[in-house]
């Protein structure tokens, strides 16, 4: 892996130099100043400008015009990377000005033939130009000989320009040129003009070049004699090279490796191999992938003194190449035992593969393939070296997020490294994060996908969920939404089942400030038009639960999402549910849990106050449903509705009495020591009701809860009491030296005893604990 991009790193925080970079990166209006004075006497060094624009490349900030212009001032820099951006070319003409020496533009869509003319006017220190496939900066032909045009109205890609003045690119000091899928239409002399100017290149990439009218016999490349390193990947008419490559004697790496069949079928391939590997005294790197150039097999090298099973490698093999690329070749050449290279990229065999990987990374067509090849490992197979194959699905992805086959192939993998527990124990939170960010970038652009939305659920069930995704949390919830709300078809369903139950998880076991995030994003109006949906279908399955599930958690101690809540309709959905599905237990309980949490807030409850509604709950006391969770959320509604006083109470119809009789009569049905399918993260509202002297049965549900809360699980329980004031509370109750805490029922005052006793044994137990440590 050594002198490759890896994801894996170590688990150290970040630098203060990373830290400030993100920080200003994601709030740009720290760099925006309020007159002319303070633009002059702000400027950054070219170290931190440079690692500005490496922090917005890594944190998905598209840089644009507007993101350009912040910085045409600010500092100068001599590097830039604008893969995949939406600058323009006004953008990019402030960039050139800085004299830069490295520059890549590869789907770069906003460019025009502008750039080409700015990158020649201000050229003289450039040294690497990546144009990638924005290919519409250059011309497509060149005007034949004689027909030259003064006119003053050329669109700029005028073939004629460019004869005139000599040049296509302007770039003196230039080492390395990629121009990639450079189609031409005419102009048999379009690439001498390309590359006669560049006298100092030494790294030249053409993959995909094409020429209406034949590529000729490739002379000139001549050129550019001092080339090291030659990559002509899918380009037409490579056979034809032979000649002129031959006379590029100091090539170390050729690559004339093919994705198109016919195109990779050499009449005489062993002569082509051998003469040019023996042409070539310094090639070190040879790339055939995608051809016959390896033969058949059978015209292997077999004597005493030398074994080859590549006829035109026999030559190297007291001097074997670093490395040789057989991905895809013609009759499985990358299987053969006797091959002179020290790594080989093939479809044989793991290994292989992961060097593939690792080398094609740059080419779509080619990547979707070994990312297949990657699956079948993964899926059928052991593979052995899981870091590495983390490393080119999450690099795959990352560089091709357009992509929808490579973003499915790759995830459908992702799923498999993942849930490995050997990967688990070496993974930290950096690669976790790292995983998770890219997962989601995918299926954020990819969301109308059904695989995809399939394969990043999968993938995501494997994290611990919320804790592995806080960094991260409202662009997973937006996903999830999505998922929820847009794939519910009949096929889809498991997507849907997967999403919101994610969606559940994620919305359990956060604070408050995230609750209302969730909210924010339409949470509760997506999972009431679930439920209305499957009211309308007449079905109540594990989504219809989930979403009222999703919606207890996410009203906990939220009163805006519940509001929220009753006015979606919630109550009449709440209803309806029940009447249609009146032996659904889960269901009930979990209505019955966001109801409690509605009838927490003051400001609510009398919306609650309804006939319909008090007799509902008031049905719901005798209910034996799921153990006592649903008499005890029915109990605790009427408990708040009550503890408002007798003037709050706006019905006639049950009577309030009446019903704080049952209540009462519930409460003391209840087992002591039932056990919960409750989770409290704060003890508050039922330490309010405990001190409604007023009205004692609310202190009658209040005390029960505490008493049983820290019977049944002490070591959760006891401490929250104490922390919120509950112990004082109790003690007050039964010590009777307070009029604001009394209580006329002596069942109160016995469970409180309970409650205090709970808490001494804990606390008890806890220094004991100490103790041992000691």
């Amino acid at each position: 892996m050594s002198g490759t991009k890896t994801i894996w790193e170590c688990n150290s925080p970040d630098s203060l130099l990373d830290l400030s970079a993100r920080f200003c990166i994601t709030h740009l209006d720290t760099f925006l100043t309020s007159s002319k004075a303070e633009v002059d006497t702000l400027h950054l060094p070219t170290e931190i400008g440079e690692k500005l624009f490496q922090m917005a490349q890594e944190e998905g900030v598209d840089l644009d015009d507007k993101f350009i212009h912040i910085f045409r001032h600010l500092t100068r820099i001599c590097r830039a990377s604008l893969r995949e951006s939406s600058i323009t070319d006004r953008g990019i003409k402030y960039l050139l000005r800085h004299g830069l020496r490295e520059l890549d533009i590869h789907n770069c869509a906003g460019l025009t033939v502008q750039t080409l003319h700015n990158i020649n006017r201000y050229s003289d220190n450039l040294q690497n130009l990546c144009v990638g496939n924005s290919v519409q900066i250059l011309p497509d032909y060149l005007q034949p000989e004689g027909t030259f045009s003064d006119s003053e109205s050329e669109d700029g890609r005028d073939g004629n320009i460019y004869e005139k003045q000599g040049f296509i690119i302007k770039a003196p000091k230039l080492k390395r040129l990629c121009v990639r899928d450079l189609f031409v239409n005419r102009g048999p002399m379009f690439f001498d003009l390309l590359l006669k100017p560049l006298t100092d290149l030494n790294h030249l990439d053409l993959s995909g070049a094409f020429h209406n009218q034949g590529m000729g016999s490739f002379g000139w490349l001549l050129n550019v004699s001092q080339l090291v390193s030659l990559t002509l990947h899918n380009v037409q008419d490579v056979e034809d090279s032979l000649k002129t490559l031959c006379q590029l004697k100091n090539l170390h790496h050729v690559d004339i490796s093919q994705c198109n069949e016919s195109r990779g079928h050499f009449k005489q391939p062993t002569q082509f191999m051998e003469t040019l590997v023996r042409s070539l005294s310094k090639l070190r790197s040879l790339d055939i992938s995608g051809t016959n150039l390896a033969g058949t097999g059978g015209e292997r090298t077999n004597t005493e003194s030398v074994q080859c099973d590549i006829a035109g490698l026999a030559s190297r093999v007291d001097n074997p190449l670093e490395f040789l690329g057989l991905y895809k070749t013609h009759n499985e050449a990358s299987g053969r035992q006797h091959i002179p290279a020290r790594s080989i990229s093939g479809d044989s065999c793991e290994a292989q593969i992961l060097v593939a990987g690792q080398r094609y990374l740059d080419r779509p067509t080619v990547l979707e393939n070994i990312l297949n090849d990657l699956f079948h490992v993964f899926r059928y197979e052991t593979c052995q070296n899981l870091k590495q194959a983390l490393d080119i699905l999450l690099l795959a992805m990352e560089r091709h997020n357009h992509e929808k086959h490579i973003q499915i192939s790759g995830s459908a993998s992702l799923y498999y490294v993942v849930k490995s527990e050997s990967l688990k124990r070496d993974w930290n939170v950096k690669v976790k994060r790292k995983i998770l960010g890219t997962l989601l970038n995918g299926m954020l652009t990819h969301r109308e996908d059904p695989t995809m939305m399939r394969n990043g659920c999968l993938t995501l069930c494997q994290f611990q969920i919320p804790a592995d995704v806080l960094f991260d949390y409202k662009r997973l919830v937006k996903i999830l939404l999505h998922i929820v709300s847009e794939h519910t078809s009949e096929e889809n369903n498991f997507i849907q089942r997967a999403g919101i139950f994610l969606l559940n998880s994620l919305a359990c076991q956060v604070d408050g400030q995230q609750k209302m995030l969730v909210g924010s994003l339409g949470a509760m109006e997506k999972m009431l038009l679930i439920i209305t949906d499957k009211l309308q279908q007449g079905v109540c399955d594990d989504v219809m639960e989930t979403a009222w599930s999703t919606m207890w958690n996410v009203t906990d101690e939220t009163p805006v999402n519940c509001e929220r809540f009753l006015n979606g309709g919630g109550m009449y959905l709440f209803l309806k549910c029940k009447d249609r599905f009146p032996d659904k237990a889960d269901l009930l309980r979990n209505m019955m849990g966001l109801l409690g949490n509605v009838a927490e807030v003051p400001s609510l409850r009398h919306k609650l106050m309804t006939k319909e509604f008090v007799e509902e709950f008031a049905f719901l006391l005798d209910s034996c449903s799921d153990g006592i969770e649903v008499s005890y959320n029915a109990a605790g509604v009427l408990a708040h509705m009550a503890s408002d006083g007798p003037q709050a109470w706006a019905v006639d119809q049950p009577d309030r009495d009446h019903v704080l009789f049952r209540m009462a009569r519930a409460i003391n049905r209840w087992d002591l020591r039932s056990g919960r399918n409750i989770n409290y993260r704060s003890f508050s509202p039922i330490i309010r009701l405990a001190g409604v002297s007023h009205t004692p049965e609310c202190q009658l549900w209040a005390i029960w809860a505490l008493a049983n809360l820290t019977t049944v699980t002490p070591e959760k329980y006891c401490k929250l009491v104490v922390q919120e004031g509950g112990l004082s509370l109790v003690e007050e109750m039964l010590n009777e030296n307070s009029d604001q805490v009394k209580t006329s029922l002596h069942q109160v005052k016995e469970w409180a005893g309970i409650v205090r006793s709970n808490v001494l044994k804990w606390e008890e137990q806890g220094d004991l604990n100490l103790e041992f440590d000691g």
